[in-house]
This record gives C-alpha cells, sequence and structure tokens, in this order.
C-alpha cells in the first residue's frame, strides 16, 4: 500500500492530478504489449495510438530506458491455443498466426536490436513468459505500459504486473481497444484497482521521464471511479 501520508497536498478523490512526482530511471522499462500488424479484430484509433507512441520510445531511447514487446503468437498447428480460438476451415489459428505478418511488430515502433522482444500465448505478457524474469534482471520496478488491447491483453498484463508489486504508469493514448467503450471502462477498472497507478498521456509521460512538470492521475482511494452506461464518458473525462 501507499504512504497516504504524502498525498495531503494533492487535490482529493477524482480530481487527483498531480505534477512532478518522481520517477528513477535506473529502475524503469517501457513495455508495448502486441502493437502488432494483427488488424482483423479492427481495432479503433491505432493510427493515433502509434503516432503517440513513437515520441515516447524516442524519449526512452535517448534516456536508456529499456524497451520490451510482447508479441502475441499463435501457432500455425493450433498447439497450445486458448480454448475456443477461431480456427479457419483447414484448422489454422485465424488471429495472429505465427505464419504471417500479422505477428510483426507495426513498422513505426519496431524493436531495435537491443530491445526485448517476449512472445506469449495467452492475453498476459507475465502468463508463462520471461518477462518477468528479464524485468527483474533489468532491476526494474516502475513500468510504463500501453498497447492493444486495452481491455484484453493490455489490461490482464497490468493486473499481473500489480500482483508482481510493479508499479504501473499506465499511458492511456497508446492503447487502444475495438470500441471504445471497452476502452474507456477497462482503463477505469485498472484506475479502480490498481491503487499505485499513475495514469497519463504520453506527451506528459515524456515530461516525467525528462524530469519535468507534468499532469496525471493516481487514486486517493479503491473504487473511486464508479460508472454506469451513462455515465462512462463523464467518468473518464476525470482522467484529463
Amino acid at each position: 500500500m501507499r504512504d497516504r501520508s504524502q498525498e495531503a497536498t494533492f487535490l482529493p478523490a477524482v480530481e487527483s492530478h498531480r505534477t512532478g512526482s518522481f520517477m528513477d530511471l535506473r529502475k524503469t522499462a517501457l513495455v508495448l504489449i502486441d502493437m502488432q500488424q494483427e488488424s482483423k479484430y479492427g481495432i479503433e484509433n491505432v493510427d493515433e495510438a502509434v503516432a503517440a507512441t513513437v515520441p515516447l520510445i524516442e524519449a526512452c531511447r535517448q534516456l536508456a530506458v529499456p524497451i520490451l514487446y510482447t508479441r502475441h503468437v499463435s501457432r500455425v498447428d493450433a498447439i497450445g491455443l486458448p480454448n475456443n480460438e477461431v480456427l479457419d476451415d483447414a484448422g489454422r489459428p485465424i488471429y495472429y498466426r505465427s505464419d504471417s505478418d500479422a505477428v510483426n511488430v507495426i513498422g513505426e515502433l519496431a524493436p531495435h536490436p537491443e530491445d526485448i522482444v517476449v512472445e506469449k500465448h495467452r492475453w498476459s505478457g507475465f502468463h508463462e513468459t520471461a518477462l518477468d524474469l528479464m524485468l527483474r534482471s533489468l532491476g526494474v520496478k516502475h513500468l510504463i505500459i500501453g498497447g492493444f488491447v486495452t481491455d484484453g491483453c493490455l489490461m490482464t498484463t497490468v493486473f499481473d504486473a500489480y500482483a508482481r508489486d510493479y508499479q504501473v504508469n499506465l499511458v492511456k493514448d497508446i492503447c487502444a481497444a475495438t470500441n471504445s467503450g471497452s476502452h474507456q471502462a477497462a482503463i477505469l477498472m485498472m484506475a479502480n484497482w490498481v491503487y499505485d497507478i499513475e495514469i497519463v498521456d504520453a506527451a506528459e509521460m515524456i515530461k516525467k521521464l525528462r524530469g519535468q512538470p507534468h499532469r496525471s492521475w493516481r487514486s486517493n482511494a479503491p473504487d473511486q471511479l464508479q460508472f454506469k452506461a451513462d455515465t462512462l464518458d463523464e467518468v473518464f473525462a476525470k482522467l484529463g
């Protein structure tokens, strides 16, 4: 749990925007979840998410912040697929198939040789992968994270990161889902239940990396951003 005594000077409850929180770059990594060429899901706002990610990657490279990618891969022979994975008439997976370009990271975001690429076969980037090992070997405590889809692989990875005691910095404008409702609801659920999460846009995250004043949202209490179908947009707007 956070030391709540340090939060006394911040604005209360749903207006908990703050500036200038410190990040130890020696213990920080950027983790990009499944930002791949796969498009059959019809993910919304991919171009906008990619455009916001490019300068964030550049800033991390300039500051020697490690960059890790996950790639979701479905073996073409269908071995190791999740229950009821969608198959074509030949019994091959339709999505993220290992013999297709769909598994490659989007060109503008392509990994460099020094980056770490982790392949996964389930939603969470931590499930039976080397992601936790790589991060701990790097001495990482703080994750800067975003990717696709917000309500699936991204969200499950965030919850698993929290369970492993990583502090999560969720960059919401480099995340995307198949529809805005799922995207917003997933981010609000993470805001409610990852108690030390910081939610920020990419431009503000770059300021934070550079030690500059920045704006972000952090919770003051569990489940403080409760929403209903007709209040989703209103509550999401409180994240800034």
